[in-house]
This record gives C-alpha cells, structure tokens and sequence, in this order.
C-alpha cells in the first residue's frame, strides 16, 4: 500500500508544471549589466585585469563569454556605443590572447595600437569614401602641329654638356673691409685704436 501511495506521489510530481524563473523587470536590469560588461572588454586595460585576477582560467566565465557573442546580431549591435568591444569579445574566444593579456607589456601594446586606430581611422576612411579626381584628358595633338624636333647634333650636345659657370663667391674678407673713404682722424673709432696703442706703449 506505501508503494502504490508513492507511485501516485511521482506521478502526481511528474504532471506538475516546473517553475520557470521570470524576471521581474522582463529582463531590463540583466539586459543592462550585460551591455555594460560587452563594453567594458573595450578597454584593454579592464582586460588586463581580468587576465591578472584568473577570471580567464574559470571555465564558466569562458562560457559566458561564448555566450555574449549574441551581441554581434544586428538586433543588439544598434545599442553599442564602443564597437571595439565586440572586436576584443571576438579576440578573448582565442585562449593564446586571454593568456597574453595577463602580460603588462601585451596590454601596453594593445593599447597603443587601439590609439593609434582611433588617430588615423578617420582619415583612412576618408580616403575610400571621397571620390577621386578624374584624370585630366589628354588633348589630341592639332592637325597642323610642329613635326618632332630632329635629334642633337654634336655641337649641340658638346654645348649642353659644357658646365655652366656658376657666379664668383665673394671673399669672406670683402664682409669685413668698410666701402667708402677712409676714416678720418677725429672719428671715434680712431680714438679708441689711439687709446688702446697708449695703454700697450
């Protein structure tokens, strides 16, 4: 008789509906802290912090981040601010970057480099987006032009190789010799030479 009250007992636990947890909120407040968390890897220096606290040798937040890969569909993508994190999402599902990352120097590297994308993106975009210049056409020569020069005879040639004489340098001791007549007696530029000659004599 206990056995036949237990067996109704599974089949009555059987039959009853499994309670399925629901947010409260319909899923806002998770929602936000997963956005907030996909942005976050923008940052390679929040990366690096990860790396150093072994958060990248637990195999369920592994998971998690195979699992955040959902931000990649357009539906969610409209709603990042930071596009490098899902550059760097995509980065961390390779174990050989999550172990680099742990390094100061990697970390550095990444940094600089993410710098040095965000310097120069704009210009390089703008380089496929603007149109180019169309090439200048090329005029058709007139009907009734010049015929072509003939070729250099010798002395043509002889006097093209010639080299040209370049204009006479100046001495350096023409800077210092005054133009114009000879200082006269009384100048005060005499008086001092004179007074210099008194001190040595």
């Amino acid at each position: 008789m206990a056995s036949g009250q237990e067996i109704d007992d599974s089949s009555n636990n059987n039959s009853s509906p499994k309670k399925v947890y629901k947010d409260p909120d319909d899923g806002r407040q998770r929602f936000l802290l997963e956005l907030e968390f996909v942005q976050c890897l923008a940052n390679p220096t929040y990366i690096h912090y990860l790396a150093q606290n072994r958060y990248f040798e637990d195999e369920a937040f592994i998971g998690y981040l195979k699992y955040l890969q959902y931000w990649q569909r357009p539906e969610y993508i409209k709603y990042i601010m930071y596009p490098h994190c899902l550059y760097f999402l995509e980065l961390l599902q390779n174990a050989s970057f999550r172990n680099a990352m742990a390094h100061p120097a990697n970390k550095e590297l990444t940094h600089r480099q993410q710098f040095y994308f965000w310097k120069n993106y704009r210009n390089n975009r703008l380089k496929h987006i603007l149109p180019r210049p169309l090439p200048e056409p090329t005029v058709a020569p007139p009907s009734n032009a010049l015929p072509p020069l003939l070729p250099p005879t010798a002395t043509t040639m002889a006097a093209s190789s010639a080299p040209v004489s370049a204009p006479p340098v100046p001495s350096p001791m023409q800077y210092g010799v005054p133009s114009g007549p000879p200082l006269a007696k009384n100048d005060p530029r005499n008086a001092i030479d004179r007074r210099k000659r008194k001190k040595d004599g």
